[in-house]
């Protein structure tokens, strides 16, 4: 009975250990079946499936990228960077797999076979719009994405650009790259919302002067007075290079400048230069009369005058010094403003006899002289035209004092315009006065009278100056 109770145990540990044998088999034929990254084992299906990881995982993408499922992994591309949006969250339908009810062989030991996943064919779905703008690999492509089996059964990369299978909008052109392609703009353009928009280059200072924006380039311009030195910038042109200007020139930057030589001013053409006249701007800017002259002028004195050495004042000319007169040796030389005269020797007609060279004198003795001046003393001046008045021009004096006598002075002939009159001074002085302005030329002869009076000796004589004025032409 111990027997086989024992033989019952023994058998009862035998279906166990089977068992417990079949399980670990089959956890480990379940174990065994390993896929490579971005694929996962689906046990109904028996085979590896692609992990879709833009759904699985979190923010696969940063930024403003975009995630695009791919067999075995994913992209992040731009989101503009197709014609159409690939949104991470817009729907995608794909049909279920339908499996078959027949039960499958064996696989514990897993697959000899290459793995081909389970990829839902292009366009599927119920979402609108077009399928994705990359290759789709079928089943039984055994290539990559983006390459395609060759005749010689290599890989080889598929050229979506000159197969015309990219999905590069018009605007666009399309650059092949290893397993793929790029939608890019031409020079001039960039992307702008997926299509290639005009690069404005004159915002963004391309020229240093003037810019005019073209489709896809620019044009750069300079400004008058500048020259295109290369496509953007200006260099300065040397105006003065070709004599522009009649006298002198300087080059500033961007244009030039004339100017003109002392004396002269620049015409209204900004280049010729007129010659100043010197003599409108004042009429004091000679003593006399004033003379233009290329880039100057110059002052002009009236004869019996010269050029003072400030170039503008006239000062008379002494002909009786300088030799240059007609007067004999007989004659007397005086000169005045503006001119000489030859004076002749003095006459003295009688009863008057000549006391001196200037000077006659009649004798109280000689009855004939009781009512005439007691003697008569000559004398010569000059007297500018237009003098200003009144003005002191002659003063006379006697010369010998008598006691109890006093003196009056007066003129007694030759003011026949009364331009001139005696102004007592003092009990023995007086002195000529000029009361209006004279025009010359012209010649005066005044006789100044000193009448002696002496209440005492019951005396009353007088005495001539007899004074002759050159009034000279030129008011100086």
């Amino acid at each position: 009975m111990s027997f086989v109770l024992r033989g019952l145990r023994w058998s009862t540990n035998k279906r166990m250990l089977s068992v417990l044998i079949y399980v670990i088999c089959c956890i480990h034929s379940g174990r065994s079946q390993t896929c490579t990254d971005g694929f996962t084992y689906d046990r109904r299906a028996r085979q590896c499936i692609d992990i879709d990881e833009c759904r699985t995982l979190s923010d696969p993408c940063r930024g403003d990228m975009q995630c695009v499922n791919q067999n075995g992994g994913y992209l992040c591309i731009p989101r503009g960077f197709y014609s159409q949006s690939y949104a991470r969250n817009s729907p995608r339908f794909y049909p279920e797999p339908s499996y078959p009810a027949e039960s499958y062989p064996d696989r514990s030991l897993g697959y000899s076979e290459p793995f081909i996943p389970n990829v839902p064919p292009v366009g599927a779905g119920t979402g609108p719009g077009p399928g994705p703008s990359y290759p789709i690999v079928s089943r039984s492509t055994p290539c990559v994405l983006g390459y395609s089996l060759g005749a010689d059964g290599t890989c080889v990369d598929v050229d979506e650009c000159e197969t015309q299978s990219h999905q590069c909008n018009p605007t666009q052109v399309c650059i092949n790259t290893a397993g793929g392609y790029t939608c890019s703009c031409t020079e001039g353009y960039w992307l702008v919302g997926g299509q290639c928009q005009d690069i404005d280059e004159c915002r963004y200072g391309y020229c240093q002067q003037l810019c005019a924006n073209l489709p896809g380039s620019y044009s750069c311009s300079c400004s008058p007075g500048f020259l295109n030195a290369d496509s953007r910038t200006c260099q300065d042109v040397d105006e003065c290079a070709t004599n522009p200007c009649s006298h002198g020139c300087l080059n500033t930057y961007g244009s030039f400048m004339c100017t003109c030589d002392e004396g002269f001013e620049l015409a209204s053409d900004g280049t010729t230069c007129n010659d100043l006249d010197e003599c409108s701007f004042s009429d004091f800017l000679c003593q006399h009369t004033c003379v233009n002259t290329p880039g100057s002028f110059s002052c002009v004195c009236p004869p019996g005058y010269y050029v003072y050495e400030d170039g503008r004042s006239c000062e008379d000319l002494n002909e009786c010094e300088s030799g240059n007169n007609t007067c004999t040796t007989a004659q007397v030389c005086f000169n005045f403003q503006g001119g000489y005269t030859c004076l002749d020797p003095l006459i003295c007609y009688p009863p008057y006899i000549e006391l001196s060279d200037n000077q006659c004198m009649c004798s109280a003795e000689n009855p004939a002289c009781r009512e005439r001046p007691f003697t008569i003393l000559y004398r010569h001046m000059d007297l500018s035209s237009g003098r200003s008045v009144p003005a002191d021009i002659f003063q006379m004096q006697a010369t010998t004092r008598y006691p109890g006598a006093f003196y009056i002075f007066q003129i007694k002939s030759g003011n026949e315009g009364r331009e001139f009159y005696m102004r007592q001074t003092s009990n023995i002085s007086a002195t000529l006065v000029l009361a209006r302005p004279i025009k010359g030329p012209k010649t005066i002869i005044l006789d100044l009278e000193m009448v002696t009076v002496n209440n005492v000796i019951n005396f009353r004589g007088s005495s001539i100056i007899r004074l002759t004025i050159f009034v000279s032409e030129h008011p100086f």
